[in-house]
């Protein structure tokens, strides 16, 4: 097995050479007969699995891998690349009450004395930007021992593969993040780096055409780790033949190619890959259920919502009637007396026009009797009764007296 610096190289070499030899289309396959994979694509093991994932990249004896894998984050965040690293591990815990302790998927330190934590998250537990910060600030304080100054804490690179989508913003498959000035964009420090890779979105871009594994060392490796889906139980058939392709210009990526197969067809190592996936996948089960019944409980919450919306409105509804109704009875009452009143102005009214008409009658009646109109005539021709006419001509009588 080449040496860390070697991989690296031939790599870098071969895919120039590639390039060379077959034109401006990357892209195009080169025809071999030489075929990797001796195992059924059912055997391949999900590399997104963690318990796969450290037996490929976190394993002393892929050394060599795991130093070109790890490269090819660092140089695409402007780093320098590794020469050598050394595995480590330290006991994680505290998460929760009872949590147990537990070693972290990959956690290497290279030469220069970075910290590189790698992990897996193969089903979304919704926590993994704060599971980030956790880890980093426990590796980051883990490095200081009593006695020791500040400045000799070195950087902590955390890099995040997720069998799941997190970031709505961004089509992005691989997003990297560090501390900035929000206003100028400063960098605060190099202590902090963060990468997420999602491979729903590696996988939908690789689906239309946009990635270039023949050139981008890192999207071929992301690729290797998206050809099993075991959540979908699927084979992609079409990203494994073009990865055998740009094998056999690329030393290193042979070499995880055919560890990955020897892997997956040896028992005792498929015996606890099996044991882990029947595991996790269990555990997207409970998930699953539990989103489910989150989701019924949200659905129930919102109906319990809209029949609480719906009863205050029929409630407002009842009292805008019942107030309607008051004022319509209270305008029936008004309208009543209303009109009463208008009845008896008007009943007084005609009462004292008939009064004025009437009198105006006598007074052309004792005209009548001044001017010696006979009694018979005054009542023939203004209608009034015998009596009212006696009575005009006894006020005559007494007006001359």
């Amino acid at each position: 097995m080449n040496s860390p610096q070697k991989t690296l190289q031939l790599t870098s070499q071969h895919v120039f050479e590639d390039q060379e030899k077959y034109g401006n289309d990357s892209r195009r396959k080169i025809r071999t007969n030489k075929l990797l994979r001796q195992i059924d694509e059912h055997q391949l093991m999900d590399l997104k699995i963690d318990y796969a994932f450290k037996q490929l990249f976190g394993n002393e004896r892929n050394k060599d891998i795991t130093v070109v894998f790890l490269n090819a984050f660092l140089i695409q965040a402007g780093r320098d690349p590794i020469q050598k690293l050394y595995f480590r591990n330290i006991e994680i815990g505290g998460e929760y009450i009872d949590d147990k302790k537990g070693r972290l998927d990959v956690l290497v330190q290279t030469e220069s004395k970075e910290w590189i934590n790698v992990e897996i998250q193969f089903n979304n537990q919704y926590n993994i930007e704060k599971r980030s910060l956790f880890y980093w600030s426990r590796i980051y304080n883990w490095q200081l021992e009593a006695g020791q100054e500040y400045d000799e804490l070195n950087p902590v690179i955390t890099i995040n593969i997720m069998n799941f989508e997190m970031f709505q913003e961004t089509d992005a498959f691989h997003t990297m993040f560090h501390l900035y000035d929000i206003a100028e964009k400063i960098r605060l420090t190099t202590m902090q780096e963060y990468h997420f890779v999602e491979i729903p979105k590696l996988i939908r871009a690789w689906k239309q055409d946009k990635l270039n594994p023949w050139d981008d060392l890192l999207t071929r490796w992301l690729l290797l780790l998206g050809v099993v889906d075991k959540k979908r139980n699927y084979f992609y058939e079409d990203i494994f033949r073009e990865l055998e392709e740009i094998a056999v210009g690329d030393k290193s990526l042979d070499v995880a190619m055919r560890v990955w197969e020897d892997l997956s067809r040896t028992q005792e190592e498929r015996l606890e890959y099996e044991a882990r996936l029947k595991q996790i996948l269990d555990e997207q089960s409970r998930l699953r259920s539990r989103e489910r019944a989150e989701q019924r409980r949200k659905e129930a919450e919102q109906q319990k919502e809209v029949a609480e919306q719906q009863r205050e409105e029929a409630e407002q509804q009842r009292k805008e009637a019942v107030q309607q109704k008051e004022i319509a009875e209270q305008n029936y009452e008004q309208q009543k007396v209303r009109f009463a009143e208008e009845k008896q102005k008007r009943l007084e009214l005609e009462e004292r026009t008939a009064l004025v008409g009437h009198n105006a009658v006598k007074a052309v009646a004792r005209q009548f009797l001044e001017n010696g109109i006979s009694f018979e005539v005054v009542i023939q021709n203004t209608g009034l009764t015998e009596a009212e006419v006696k009575t005009i001509l006894e006020d005559i009588s007494k007006d001359k007296n």
